[in-house]
């Protein structure tokens, strides 16, 4: 059943080049992928090149159901190199200057921003300027009721204090990691806090609705009107790591939407991460039962 709203992950859109091979990802094209499951209209929103790869990405779309607004630039799809440690814990290696750097704002994007429901995006995607301009334009077009969720995503060296400072004003949900949030500590000079007031720090500092904290295997949070929700992390055979945190995201936003409580959502998003651990890739078709 198709439900009411558009829900769209806007910036990179790229492979994964794993050990056994190469997976299409990118952390806003996995969390629109996890949010169409839950039955909503959901679009990846990026751009690919006028390349082999861009063509193959968009087959990869349709191919799983996903629908995308991509248009074509003139340089190279991206991709990424991904190592996993023992634990199946992914190392980034981010090819830069390519597709996703440079996403134009198009009419219809414009048109989407105006039925959005929700909107995933992080900070990888605004390294360069030509596509961070698309995403606040995009963000600043949305309803007021729209979720504008920010799945920071540090990686490597591709952020910044403004960027991060302007993607908070901009969000009311804060989506973070563990070694994440004391990287904002620093960032802002609250190395005192410890990271319960941190986060409850931010969310007041930017008028936050919700603040998702995941501590990989040591549990997950969420901070809300209605209190703390805390779980603790499912026990699984991990496979690899890749994409379970947007598949938390996408579930997570989904249940929300279709009138969950803070706790429920969590409780299913939880479920759905842990079972995308067992899973080689980022964007495998989850079961029913989990949904629910």
């Amino acid at each position: 059943m198709k439900r009411e709203g558009i829900i769209v992950g806007l910036g990179e859109a790229l492979w994964d080049c794993l050990p056994e091979g190469r997976k299409l990802g990118g952390a806003p094209a996995n969390f629109a992928y996890h949010a169409s499951q839950f039955g909503y209209e959901a679009y990846a929103v990026s751009a690919v090149g006028n390349d082999d790869l861009g063509t193959e990405t968009l087959a990869e779309f349709e191919a799983k159901g996903l629908q995308y607004e991509m248009p074509r630039v003139d340089y190279p799809t991206g991709f990424v190199q991904v190592t996993l440690d023992e634990a199946g814990i992914p190392a980034y290696d981010i090819r830069e200057g390519v597709a996703w750097d440079n996403i134009p704002l198009t009419e219809r994007m414009r048109e989407m921003a105006t039925r959005c429901q929700a909107v995933c995006f992080g900070s990888l995607a605004q390294r360069n300027e030509a596509s961070r301009n698309t995403i606040y334009a995009f963000l600043d077009s949305t309803p007021d009721d729209c979720l504008r969720i920010f799945d920071i995503n540090l990686r490597q060296h591709f952020y910044s204090k403004e960027v991060v400072h302007e993607s908070l004003s901009r969000c009311n949900i804060l989506k973070i990691n563990d070694e994440e949030i004391v990287t904002l500590g620093e960032m802002f000079g609250c190395q005192e806090f410890g990271p319960e007031d941190l986060c409850r720090l931010i969310m007041e500092k930017y008028s936050l609705d919700m603040l998702v904290l995941t501590c990989g295997a040591k549990g997950s949070y969420v901070f809300s009107k209605e209190g703390v929700s805390s779980l603790e992390t499912p026990k699984v055979d991990v496979a690899d790591t890749v994409g379970a945190g947007d598949s938390f995201t996408g579930a997570f936003v989904s249940s929300i939407l279709s009138g969950k409580s803070v706790a429920e959502a969590h409780r299913i998003a939880v479920n759905v991460s842990a079972f995308v651990c067992t899973q080689d890739g980022a964007m495998p078709i989850v079961p029913d039962a989990l949904k629910e």
